[in-house]
């Protein structure tokens, strides 16, 4: 990743969002707001899993991984674009830059896996319950999500070291309000052939490479519910995917538009409000589209009021 070795270049200027300085005070609140909001629910999101025994299944195990990585995700991108929404000059080293593209790729690419396997995990669930604790079991789930993240990380290596051999001699603008692929092939002066065809084969790989997965699992998923005679069964079993299928539809919807064309096919404008929405709208989204949809996570809610409340009376009582 020798950028400035290569090209002389000693930091990279991001145009962000708007050149309007009154426009700067309301884009920094509501995007920290956004920030403040994703860490907290996702963040609660796992801390409930953990304290709610009823919650410890394969299930919320991948979705407490999801939403550690929503946060992760969000705070690799957000602190720097705070920084420079109220700065005059929105710059960032080459290294800095490059290491924001890492994490941003590998984590985008664990949870597009991560989305995969708990489709198959509510596919075991509801079409092979009897087995389904032997399929899914603790250690099968960890080997699962390990096999997500060194497939994520891996990914995201290779396309970084690709690009960080580029040479960067044009331009050292970024029309955007992070370091991305897409907009870091565009400023490059060298052959970015290799490194644009390994990106695109990546992202289809891992955006295209679950879906079969996902489309499968819950296929099989919808012919199984709908032999269901009682009413109240089949409404179980929808309620506890259709959380899943809608985070899905928001994540692969943004990431298709987003990855799966040619860095010179789509303008920047565009690009940039795409943009914001899977990075700061979906981790945001995220712990509510779980918890909102999903009667366990609502009861799971409700007996920790409960204890609370008993908690309080007890020390009530303790003291008088």
């Amino acid at each position: 990743m020798s950028v400035q070795n290569n090209s002389g270049i000693s930091e990279f200027i991001f145009l962000g969002f708007t050149h309007q300085p009154e426009m700067k005070i309301p884009i920094f609140i509501l995007l920290l707001l956004i920030y403040i909001i994703t860490v907290a629910g996702n963040l609660g999101l796992v801390l409930l899993i953990r304290m709610d025994l009823q919650l410890h299944t394969p299930m919320y195990f991948f979705l407490s991984n999801l939403a550690s990585l929503d946060i992760c995700y969000s705070s690799n991108i957000t602190p720097k674009v705070l920084e420079n929404v109220l700065s005059e000059r929105k710059t960032i080293s080459p290294t800095g830059c490059f290491v924001q593209m890492f994490f941003f790729v590998a984590l985008a690419s664990v949870e597009c896996i991560l989305l995969g396997l708990m489709a198959y995990d509510r596919y075991v669930a509801i079409c092979n319950p009897l087995l389904y604790t032997s399929i899914m079991s603790h250690t099968q789930c960890i080997k699962m999500a390990s096999g997500a993240f060194i497939a994520g990380f891996l990914t995201s290596l290779i396309n970084t070291t690709l690009i960080g051999t580029l040479s960067f001699c044009q331009s050292r603008e970024i029309d955007h309000f992070f370091c991305e692929i897409p907009s870091l092939l565009k400023l490059s002066c060298s052959d970015i052939f290799v490194a644009e065809m390994f990106a695109f084969i990546c992202a289809g790989l891992v955006l295209l490479g679950p879906l079969p997965v996902i489309v499968s699992s819950y296929s099989y998923i919808l012919f199984t519910v709908l032999k269901i005679n009682v009413r109240e069964s089949q409404r179980k079993a929808f309620s506890t995917c259709f959380s899943h299928l809608t985070a899905v539809a928001i994540f692969y919807g943004t990431g298709l538009f987003v990855y799966l064309q040619p860095s010179s096919n789509y303008s920047e404008g565009q690009h940039k409000i795409t943009s914001l929405f899977y990075a700061f709208g979906i981790p945001m989204l995220n712990p509510f589209i779980y918890s909102l949809r999903n009667k366990e996570v609502k009861d799971a809610l409700r007996r920790l009021r409960e204890r609370n409340k008993c908690n309080n009376h007890f020390c009530r009582f303790k003291t008088t």
